[in-house]
């Protein structure tokens, strides 16, 4: 039998889930300030009976019982509740759906008083733009949106992909951790985001707890930083960038988070979280508006489409772990019981993969790369246990969940 390089630590055999259409080469969430290009992968556990943790989780959703989960809500909304109408929590987001839903809920069922925050998107869409507006004036809510260094924002964009064919780092970087430090700073300890993203990957175990990782937002050593790959000490001295220009790109010191006991919680650990719900929730509250067209590389209208850049963001992870957008929403909706696993067969088969030439043009001059660079650097972030040159001399997957790959 012959043996194939793995990159990433990802598992050297293919598994495909046989409840949603995931594979065992997803990987689960990880610490961004510590990515390297040397980093492994943990990745989607399957089953010995060929199901995946995600798929589990979401048949434990169904058995939680939800009403003792909002009076924990209750409890703990209580006890940060304002008095004198000063902020009482806080909500990171951009006007999405996801973001949308939590501030709405929050205020006007709950009764709180939250202070939205926002980390810009490297680059709006005009449609992420008009739901990020609508957000606050339809919604009715204040807002604190940061926006960064965009020369060091351009710069760190561009070594996450040269790096780690990565472009949406930097926006997530920005999205995990300017909430907690805020919250610090403006002492404000409770901070809401929404689903688990373990809900979608991570170990089940990550999903008996309604707080984040305190790993995920605070550090404890400069030292043991990475930004687009690359260690503090070589961007100030290789690259000229001092150390004030990435102090918003940092997460909060451990300790400064301590001083006022941040607590990261999050919603969907309390209210039951359906995507396609909390679409429509958005829709009749906030304004919420869907794409006018398909996203490119899936089917859908309505997840991510804040961001540019968000669209070669899926394309990478097409090409370093074989799984596309459609895959992740097709996923989704059968474990939420919108499409049955055939369906999202079909539809992995027709989109996933589909290169986003929408925005790429304008996404290279964004961030000063030529576009030969980005296909150059997509050549050689291809595994080779994943991919292999057809009777065509194109690229094929080896093995898909259609079971149509090169050695299925």
């Amino acid at each position: 039998m012959t043996t194939h390089e793995v990159k990433y630590g990802l598992p050297s055999t293919v598994k495909f889930c046989s409840k949603c259409v995931i594979s065992n080469q997803r990987p689960a969430s990880a610490i961004e300030f510590s990515h390297t290009k040397n980093s492994r992968k943990t990745t989607m556990n399957i089953d010995n009976d060929g199901i995946c943790d995600a798929c589990k989780t979401a048949e434990q959703k169904e058995n939680i019982d939800w009403k003792t989960r909002e009076e924990e809500l209750l409890s703990l909304l209580d006890k940060h509740r304002s008095k004198d109408g000063s902020y009482d929590c806080i909500i990171p987001g951009s006007g999405g759906k996801d973001s949308a839903y939590q501030a709405h809920v929050l205020k006007y069922k709950y009764g709180m008083n939250p202070l939205t925050i926002t980390w810009p998107p490297i680059l709006y869409t005009d449609y992420g733009l008009k739901n990020f507006r609508n957000w606050l004036d339809v919604g009715g809510f204040d807002n604190v949106s940061f926006y960064r260094n965009g020369r060091v924002m351009k710069l760190l964009t561009k070594l996450s992909i040269e790096n780690l064919f990565h472009p949406f780092q930097t926006f997530i970087l920005g999205q995990k951790n300017l909430g907690p430090k805020l919250a610090a700073k403006f002492g404000i300890p409770l901070v809401f985001y929404g689903e688990n993203e373990a809900e979608y990957g991570n170990p089940i175990a990550d999903n008996l707890t309604s707080l984040r990782d305190k790993s995920y937002f605070a550090m404890k050593n400069l030292n043991d930083i990475y930004l687009g790959g690359v260690s503090i000490k070589e961007l100030k001295e290789k690259y000229e960038i001092p150390l004030k220009d990435l102090q918003s790109f940092l997460p909060a010191p451990q300790e400064e988070l301590e001083k006022v006991n941040i607590e990261v919680h999050y919603l969907g650990y309390y209210l039951k979280w359906t995507p396609q719900e909390v679409y429509y929730y958005a829709i009749d509250n906030t304004g919420f508006q869907a794409r006018p067209f398909r996203t490119q590389g899936t089917y859908s209208k309505y997840n991510s489409i804040d961001d540019k850049i968000d669209d070669l963001h899926y394309y990478t992870t097409f090409i370093k772990f074989g799984i596309g957008r459609a895959s992740y929403d097709a996923s989704q909706e059968i474990r939420n019981q919108h499409l049955t696993r055939e369906e999202g067969v079909a539809l992995v088969k027709k989109f996933d993969g589909e290169f986003p030439d929408r925005y790429f043009n304008e996404v290279m001059e964004y961030i000063e790369m030529q576009p030969e660079k980005f296909h150059e650097l997509s050549e050689q972030a291809r595994s080779p246990h994943l991919w292999d040159r057809n009777s065509s001399g194109k690229w094929q997957l080896r093995h898909n969940v259609c079971k149509t790959g090169l050695d299925d």
